[in-house]
């Protein structure tokens, strides 16, 4: 992961090898075993929004992560161009590694245009700066840790909100599963909107199958967990800054058969809602060392 601003931004910097074609880079020193998905679906989308050139900003991206990235070497994205109509384009992305596919990436783009707008309200949640930074849960939880989450991690500022259930109300199984964060870029990025596109992207993979385990008083970072992103969409609604703080409103309808489904909505500050994100992911319970 990139441990700053600058490298976050190198990193979705996709070299173009050829027509359609792009080399993806890898972040330094990174501890991590695979590539995180993340930073697959943001790189893809560095790479499919080079090939629109007419106006059309990305809307929706749908992916499949398929196999387990290889953080030693690059990653090829392919980019096919779908369609390209007045008001539409689409694309396909396949990132390759190894000579396998390890992830498909289907996006739609489309050149502005007015027409009916409503949107949900955002719920009453402490600002970012009444929650609690990540880097400081982080020290809470595990001391150890901290310099690794500084290095994996500080690209992005991060502050935790929680479930804001109440943990005595006798209600609270039948209400919502609900965790809430903010977040944005550690640093001010360039002004160009499609990397606050492709910034958001790489970060929304962060969080969401943690709050398919919220049920389960289980940790993401957990050794009794197995986790793998599976699928993953977003839409986007609005215009934002990937700079400026986001609130990820996720929630979790359903777990069953090892896998969580949690979807968010994304709101600025102000209330606007800009972001739709869904992602399916694998949640299997690990096995204990005598039933191996």
């Amino acid at each position: 992961m990139p441990a700053s601003v600058n490298e976050l931004v190198d990193l979705l910097d996709v070299e173009q090898l050829e027509v359609n074609l792009f080399r993806g880079g890898q972040p330094q020193n990174s501890r991590l075993k695979r590539v995180f998905g993340g930073q697959v679906a943001g790189q893809a989308v560095s790479a499919a929004q080079r090939t629109v050139t007419d106006g059309k900003q990305l809307h929706s991206l749908h992916v499949y992560f398929i196999l387990g990235g290889d953080p030693s070497i690059p990653i090829i994205y392919d980019v096919e161009s779908v369609r390209d109509g007045r008001s539409f384009a689409t694309r396909r992305v396949s990132a390759r590694q190894h000579g396998e596919v390890i992830f498909y990436m289907t996006a739609s783009f489309q050149k502005d245009e007015g027409g009916w707008d409503h949107q949900d309200v955002l719920p009453p949640t402490p600002g970012p700066d009444e929650a609690t930074s990540m880097l400081d849960l982080v020290q809470f939880i595990s001391p150890d840790g901290t310099e690794q989450w500084k290095q994996e991690w500080g690209g992005f500022d991060m502050r935790y909100v929680g479930d804001p259930r109440p943990e005595d109300d006798p209600s609270r199984q039948f209400q919502p599963v609900v965790q809430r964060m903010w977040f944005r870029a550690a640093e001010r990025l360039p002004d160009d909107p499609q990397l606050h596109r492709a910034a958001f992207t790489y970060y929304s993979d962060f969080s969401l199958l943690g709050a398919a385990l919220v049920p389960h008083g289980v940790l993401i970072s957990s050794p009794k967990v197995q986790p793998a992103s599976l699928d993953h969409v977003v839409w986007f609604h609005r215009p934002f800054r990937a700079d400026e703080w986001l609130l990820y409103d996720q929630t979790s309808p359903s777990a069953s058969g090892a896998r969580g489904l949690s979807t968010a909505k994304v709101y600025k500050q102000d209330g606007t809602l800009v972001a739709t994100v869904a992602q399916e992911g694998i949640i299997r319970p690990a096995k204990r060392p005598e039933d191996r």
